[in-house]
């Protein structure tokens, strides 16, 4: 969220002020100083460093143009190719969601061996598209018609909004998924060992079923 602060800074700035340079120089002191903050507190910069480096272009772009809005254009860019990078990655039966499980949890592509856990990561990603699909249709006409407070407040909002849907998504899939187990190969049969008290191999009950023949015939009768 603190990553966030140089937006609302630009956004309350010319809300205030309707001055975009004046918007422009608080928005990069406030990603200088957010960049500061993790320094000294000994956090990692690199996503205030991204953030930072995106306020820049942004800053660049809205100098060049002389518009507001064009300071909120790589955001929405940004937006709009991972909506269509997931909507593709979904396609082909690669949903973002489960290549972030099997990088959190080191399990790697395992998931895609369970046809149920697929199904299930499918569907809490097609929630978490759901909703970055419904910002852009927000952002979108706000920046057609040049509402530059209203498009920044939405992209203020816009990481809550991201959380919010990630963990609606992941209710999803917890809810399709339901009590399945499965391992990471998906096998669908176990074979059971088991040893006797002397240690002779046992194999299971079914094993042993005696097998049904039919009766043989019977032998006619010699008169």
């Amino acid at each position: 969220m603190i990553n966030g602060v140089p937006v609302f800074g630009f956004t309350l700035s010319f809300a205030l002020t309707h001055r975009l340079a004046v918007a422009l120089a608080l928005a990069l002191a406030a990603g200088a100083a957010v960049c500061v903050y993790r320094a000294a507190r000994r956090e990692p910069v690199w996503g205030a460093l991204a953030a930072l480096g995106l306020v820049c272009v942004a800053g660049a772009l809205a100098a060049g143009t002389g518009q507001a809005t064009s300071f909120f254009l790589p955001s929405l860019m940004l937006h709009a190719v991972m909506a269509v990078v997931s909507a593709v990655m979904l396609l082909l039966g690669w949903p973002p969601m489960g290549v972030v499980v099997g990088l959190i949890t080191k399990e790697g592509t395992g998931w895609r061996r369970c046809r149920v856990r697929r199904r299930a990561l499918t569907r809490g990603n097609l929630v978490v598209l759901a909703g970055n699909l419904k910002m852009l249709a927000i952002q979108i006409p706000l920046f057609l018609s040049g509402q530059t407070v209203a498009l920044g407040a939405v992209d203020v909002l816009g990481p809550i909004v991201i959380a919010l849907g990630a963990l609606l998504g992941w209710r999803v899939y917890r809810r399709v998924l339901g009590g399945h187990r499965c391992g990471s190969h998906d096998r669908m049969t176990v074979e059971v060992h088991l040893e006797g008290p002397a240690g002779e191999h046992l194999v299971p009950a079914a094993a042993h079923r005696p097998v049904h023949r039919a009766p043989d015939a019977p032998t006619p009768a010699v008169e």
